[in-house]
């Protein structure tokens, strides 16, 4: 018997690439079951998997910051009691950040890739079954996004869950509507703009030196990077990320005022384009 479940939920996270720095990502999971029929009938209770599974994967891998740990260019190394530094070295872009361990997820990879995850996300649930459960099989997938899309990371610290981590993240679509029409030119033109983007809030910007990083950062400096620190209600984050990678935001990065930023941004560029006709 083989029980289908489709869209148990979204990992929204970012990950570390060596090419693209830290990237946003959401994907979709589906997972299929197989076994024997338990008392009830059922390989397994519906609502047990939402809650079971949904539970583990939300807790180990969701709004993490995903780090490929056989990767060459990755240096962590624990600080304190409960807390890591993570460093990716990547010359004048390198990333460094120092968080709790809770906001990182260490995949045994040398590269994060969609098929890197599903194995992770499949060992992890493996041995956290019911007995009469035989089988697992875990699928990722992205949404069919129709248009112009972004990958951005960031953190929210006045957020009570875990989306106050400092580097969690997002494949976010973009839709520009003017006089009832879609402006699919400009949207291509802002996913671009933020293409792989970090997303800063200027009242958690800090001087680089005030940053408890690793050796590892000390190559850094403020006219190549950005200095992040705040404390949230899971612990104290810092990040030091590349300026050519970063955009900063005047306000916070909810969805919310992201639209907003971006409704601004499309009428500053429209009116511009429409005066100069």
């Amino acid at each position: 018997m083989n029980l289908f479940v489709k869209a148990l939920t979204v990992i929204d996270s970012s990950y570390l690439c060596d090419k693209r720095g830290m990237v946003g990502e959401s994907w979709i999971l589906d997972v299929t079951l197989s076994g024997q029929l338990n008392e009830m009938s059922m390989v397994l209770d519906f609502g047990k998997v939402k809650s079971q599974i949904k539970r583990l994967v939300d807790q180990y891998v969701d709004h993490r910051l995903l780090i490929p740990s056989r990767s060459s260019l990755i240096k962590t190394s624990q600080t304190k009691a409960g807390y890591r530094t993570v460093d990716l070295l990547r010359e004048d872009k390198s990333i460094h950040l120092h968080c709790p361990d809770e906001s990182f997820c260490f995949v045994d990879t040398d590269a994060i890739t969609i098929e890197s995850v599903t194995e992770h996300v499949l060992q992890l649930l493996k041995g956290n079954l019911p007995s009469n459960v035989e089988g697992i099989e875990v699928t990722l997938r992205t949404e069919n996004i129709e248009g112009a899309y972004y990958h951005y990371s960031h953190g929210l610290k006045k957020h009570d869950g875990n989306c106050q981590r400092i580097a969690h993240g997002h494949r976010s679509p973009i839709e520009l509507i003017v006089d009832g029409q879609r402006d699919t030119a400009r949207e291509a033109e802002f996913a671009k703009r933020w293409e792989d983007i970090y997303l800063g809030s200027d009242e958690d910007k800090v001087d680089l030196n005030t940053l408890s990083l690793s050796e590892h950062a000390n190559v850094v400096n403020d006219d190549t990077h950005h200095g992040f620190r705040y404390t949230a209600p899971q612990g104290e984050f810092e990040l030091a990320i590349a300026k050519s990678e970063t955009e900063m935001l005047q306000t916070d990065t909810t969805v919310e005022l992201l639209a907003w930023h971006i409704a601004r941004w499309f009428a500053k560029a429209y009116l511009k384009s429409s005066h100069s006709k």
